[in-house]
């Protein structure tokens, strides 16, 4: 039986070859979609609900938020993330810069979830798999959370139909891959209709 010194060093060597990435944009340019129903303030408070539930739930991996907003930095690394300026403006530029920088620390596979999923509870079940996992949202449209390899050269494509786009990017590179669907890592909010069930 292991002894408890090595169950933890373990658990530190798996924790250090994987890492959560969650792109945050400015809090108060969040969810534009939703001015119909909230007010600026009221997003941008929705926002930082949101991304600090998805914090909570990738413990006990380490986490880094890619941005480009100061407000945002200062807020990620009061809650202990590590920070990634994205070089470049865009989703997609912005989480394939923060893959690069993991990859550049030495860690091995990487956990990508959105912000915006206000019932995240656990993310790191989704790294139990050694390929490509891919989580779709309920409509079977969007990649809420994608776990690929850091140094594979996979390329995103957030955005309409990310999630058949991911599948094919992953056979591209010859990468086995799942589809993980969970109704809680699922439920993205960026429509009104999106906050029916959420849980807010």
């Amino acid at each position: 039986m292991a002894s408890l010194g090595e169950v933890s060093s373990t658990l530190a060597a798996v924790t250090d070859s994987i890492a959560v990435l969650i792109p945050v944009k400015s809090f108060a340019d969040a969810k534009h979609r939703l001015a119909e129903v909230m007010s600026v303030d009221q997003r941008a408070a929705l926002a930082q609900r949101m991304a600090e539930t998805v914090i909570a739930a990738a413990a006990p991996l380490p986490v880094t938020v890619v941005c480009d907003d100061q407000q945002v930095a200062d807020w990620a690394t009061a809650q202990g993330a590590a920070v990634v300026w994205a070089d470049q403006p865009g989703l997609n530029a912005a989480v394939q810069c923060g893959v690069t920088a993991l990859a550049a620390q030495g860690v091995a596979r990487v956990v990508v979830a959105h912000g915006d999923l206000p019932r995240a509870t656990q993310l790191a079940p989704c790294a139990e798999f050694a390929g490509v996992t891919l989580v779709p949202d309920r409509h079977n449209d969007g990649t809420p959370v994608a776990v690929v390899p850091a140094e594979a050269g996979f390329i995103f494509a957030y955005g309409p139909g990310s999630y058949a786009k991911h599948v094919a990017e992953a056979e591209r590179l010859g990468l086995p891959w799942r589809s993980l669907r969970d109704p809680d890592l699922g439920h993205d909010v960026d429509e009104p209709g999106d906050l029916e069930g959420a849980g807010l």
